[in-house]
């Protein structure tokens, strides 16, 4: 079997709400697991904290991964550790200062805080409404702007507003693990459906789009149609399976 790296999302993606998705998810966890035997690598990355992903795993019994990215590409973890990745952390922390983001961010009303499990060293996380977004997101990166910092701010699902480190997203961090594990982009498939994962989609390997994908990232793979990326019918791990057989991994 050739190996190849294997990315996707979780909620939504990977794992679905219905019993058909569970279903896919059995088939397609067997079959990457089969496959982890000859070299593949699994990498779950979300935007979920260690907490919630906790919570995932336990309840849908999620096959044991290579590597997790997790708070939306904040931090990695290695070989089922506990402690974040030094290297990546290091990386991070160039020009990152927590503090005057979340000061910063205090005098926009509309911008709800997240639950403390979410809010991470490098990673600031709060609920707006969609209507708000379109006009609060300008005026907050306008003010980051001004005080010098340079942040990334990423809008997904309608709700999540995730302010992170400049030089870091889902997209960086894989880049980081495909580098470190010497993997070519046409041996690496990323797999998405929301604002968070355009970064995974950003970086020039096969793509795969579930059938459920939100509108944010819609909208980004009709301005950026390319041919290694694909947009499946089925939802969650059906599409995954979908995309899989496409790009002639299955």
């Amino acid at each position: 079997m050739t190996k190849f790296l294997f990315v996707t999302d979780l909620d939504n993606t990977f794992v679905g709400l219905r019993e058909e998705d569970d279903k896919a998810l059995e088939e397609l966890s067997k079959y990457l697991q089969e496959h982890q035997k000859y070299g593949t690598k699994i990498v779950y990355a979300t935007g979920r904290s260690p907490t919630l992903y906790q919570e995932l795993k336990e309840s849908k019994k999620l096959l044991k991964p290579d590597a997790l990215v997790l708070a939306v590409g904040t931090e990695i973890y290695l070989d089922g550790s506990n402690k974040p990745d030094s290297e990546w952390a290091k990386k991070l922390s160039d020009g990152w200062n927590r503090d005057v983001v979340v000061e910063i961010a205090r005098d926009f009303s509309k911008l709800e805080p997240q639950q403390e499990s979410e809010q991470r060293p490098f990673k600031v996380s709060f609920f707006i409404e969609e209507e708000a977004a379109i006009t609060v997101i300008p005026q907050l990166d306008s003010e980051f702007r001004r005080r010098g910092l340079t942040v990334k701010l990423i809008y997904s699902g309608g709700e999540d507003l995730d302010i992170i480190p400049h030089d870091s997203d889902k997209g960086q961090a894989v880049q980081f693990l495909r580098q470190k594990w010497q993997f070519l982009p046409e041996q690496t498939v990323v797999c998405g459906d929301s604002g968070n994962d355009i970064a995974l989609f950003a970086a020039g390997t096969w793509g795969i789009i579930v059938g459920n994908a939100r509108s944010e990232l819609l909208q980004w793979h009709q301005e950026n149609v390319f041919d290694y990326h694909y947009r499946a019918k089925r939802y969650c791990a059906g599409g995954i399976l979908e995309g899989l057989k496409h790009f002639g991994f299955l």
